[in-house]
């Protein structure tokens, strides 16, 4: 493949509202704010999802210290600079540009992206396809990918077995329900009694510590697919002591943030699955580094969702094509999250539980401009020739045009 001069990244701050609020154990969200990238070259645009949520929302504190302003603050003032006017053929030399920075997987995945869209559009492949290059798979990419659903806490159990039932109705073959302290064992007993035989999983988000173990264990006699993040968002060595106790196996999502902590996870028997999102490990390339691990250990993995656009969403349903992703990802119907979504075609669930991987070069959807333009809240465009910024939209001048950056030349 031919190399492709980064002519023009778009950074844009986008807020979107949700179809109905959403409550974890760690708050209520109403509307998702995230960061859209485009990238621009040889005659070709990619486009990506940085997945950090709200500055001023204290419940996004407890999930991740990386917010749209500290994603925003990365990628204007390094990350993009870094990349702008460079040539690539392949995503690893941003990669490595990216490993560069310790921390900000999500700033840096939101451009990972959009360099993955752009170079699979050279290629003329799905992104789908582009993902499997080079990997010596022994089994090909599904062409349809297996979802589940996740249920946020409800006012009352009674209408959490409700919202299963509307669920199970609509399609979804696997049910999960976040969960916190007082709002467990009982809402776990309703359902699996109403629902004896469905995929069944429980997400913690950190909720809990080691000493609620015997707590937990009573959820051991539900028969779940798994518990996920019971303990700490940055630990892995009390994991494996409370896996060693349950027979229900547990999950890692936010302890795993790259793919040297997914082989530290395995070594110590913390978890018996690991939740892949790719804005939480950096990106896609090291989203399929984990997968390929997990392969190679024989662990079967998914791919967690953070209420993406159609962007982030088909990028998400491209990685979950992977071979060794064999358990249901979190990758609901499009229908389920926005009033009105920025891309198309719309991602639509299947009688089978399952959704259609996309099948035109690159992420597959196409970008509804004028959606994109009503939900723009602020807006920079770097260009490959100085100066490195030039019209902004709801950002202040003296910010977006700060000359402390040297701009490659044309």
């Amino acid at each position: 493949m031919n190399e492709i001069k980064i002519e023009q990244i778009e950074l844009r701050l986008i807020e979107i509202e949700f179809l109905t609020p959403f409550r974890t154990s760690m708050g209520l969200e109403v509307t998702r704010p995230c960061i859209i990238v485009t990238v621009h070259g040889g005659g070709l645009t990619g486009w990506g999802e940085c997945v950090a949520s709200q500055v001023a929302s204290a419940e996004w504190a407890f999930y991740s210290y990386e917010t749209i302003e500290t994603a925003w603050h990365i990628l204007k003032d390094f990350l993009v600079p870094a990349l702008v006017g460079k040539s690539l053929s392949s995503v690893e030399p941003f990669v490595k540009i990216g490993e560069r920075l310790r921390g900000h997987p999500m700033a840096r995945a939101g451009l990972e992206g959009a360099i993955w869209d752009l170079l699979a559009k050279a290629e003329g492949l799905p992104l789908a396809d582009y993902l499997t290059k080079g990997q010596n798979y022994s089994q090909p990419r599904r062409d349809r990918v297996n979802v589940g659903v996740s249920i946020g806490i409800q006012s009352s159990i009674r209408e959490t077995v409700k919202i299963v039932e509307g669920c199970l109705q609509d399609g979804y073959q696997r049910i999960k329900l976040k969960i916190e302290p007082g709002w467990d064992v009982e809402l776990a007993r309703a359902v699996r009694r109403e629902f004896p035989d469905i995929l069944l999983m429980l997400d913690a988000n950190s909720a809990y510590t080691l000493k609620d173990a015997s707590h937990l264990k009573q959820l051991d006699k539900f028969n779940l697919l798994m518990l996920e993040q019971p303990l700490a968002y940055d630990d892995i060595y009390e994991h494996s002591l409370l896996q060693a106790q349950l027979s229900t196996p547990i999950c890692l999502d936010e302890s795993i943030h790259t793919p040297k902590h997914a082989e530290w996870a395995y070594e110590l028997n913390a978890c018996r699955n690991i939740n892949i999102k790719p804005g939480r490990v950096g990106g896609l390339h090291d989203g399929r580094t984990i997968h390929n691990l997990s392969m190679e250990r024989g662990k079967p993995v998914w791919i967690g969702g953070m209420d993406e656009t159609g962007i982030g969403r088909a990028a998400n349903i491209a990685l979950a094509s992977l071979p060794g992703v064999i358990l249901h990802s979190d990758i609901s119907a499009s229908k389920r999250y926005y009033r009105q979504d920025i891309a198309e075609p719309l991602f639509v669930l299947n009688p089978d539980s399952t959704i259609n991987v996309p099948t035109t070069p690159g992420i597959g959807v196409t970008i509804i401009a004028d959606q994109l333009e009503t939900y723009t809240q602020r807006k920079i465009v770097a260009s490959a020739c100085p100066p490195p910024y030039t019209q902004s939209v709801g950002e202040s001048h003296d910010y977006a045009s700060k000359q402390h950056h040297s701009s490659p030349q044309c």
